[in-house]
């Protein structure tokens, strides 16, 4: 059980983890439609070398050679350089030069994107494992604080992060539910 930065080989692996935790933010993100087109592009996200969907923001959890688990990363002040690829594509496929995302992170913290544990391997400790790989790549990269975005119906990661010693500073939209912005010092 290795917990490693992702490479570009984890994509198809990732891209299913990456759509069973984001659902609806996907299909925005990608601007598609069917399922399968969704994991397909998201797969294209994580083997690209730029973005913020990226494997050079992953870092996964193998377990005998499989991903078992995916957490995505990155400074809230890096979010207009990651979005770009994703908006140029966005923009040009709905021909709408003007398209916008939800803005999540804030400038000043370390922001976890998104986490996704296989559910052959829930129960394990595998999200809380990496979590605190996350935290520790904050402060390897200078950032006081690091934050997630939780949406308020999902109890179970909710109780989660607050035993992790996240707390909620603020409520924000995003794809037009809402979340729990919540943040930890680390």
């Amino acid at each position: 059980m290795t917990i490693r930065p992702a490479t570009r080989e984890d994509a198809k692996q990732a891209a299913r983890l990456l759509y069973d935790a984001l659902h609806d933010v996907a299909h925005q993100l990608t601007g598609e439609e069917q399922e399968e087109n969704v994991v397909q592009v998201l797969e294209e996200y994580f083997a690209a070398d730029k973005g913020r969907l990226s494997h050079r923001q992953a870092i996964t959890k193998e377990v005998d050679g499989e991903v078992a688990g995916v957490i995505i990363v990155y400074g809230g002040d890096q979010i207009a350089e990651l979005d770009q690829p994703m908006l140029d594509r966005l923009r040009s496929m709905k021909n709408d030069p003007s398209l916008v995302l939800d803005k999540e992170s804030d400038e000043d913290e370390y922001y976890i994107d998104t986490l996704s544990v296989s559910p052959s391997f829930s129960g394990q400790g595998i999200g809380t494992k990496l979590i605190h790989a996350a935290e520790e790549r904050a402060k390897e990269r200078g950032y006081r604080k690091i934050a997630m975005a939780v949406v308020t119906d999902n109890s179970r990661a909710y109780s989660l992060y607050l035993h992790l010693g996240y707390a909620v500073d603020k409520e924000i939209m995003i794809n037009g539910h809402v979340y729990y912005h919540m943040v930890k010092q680390v």
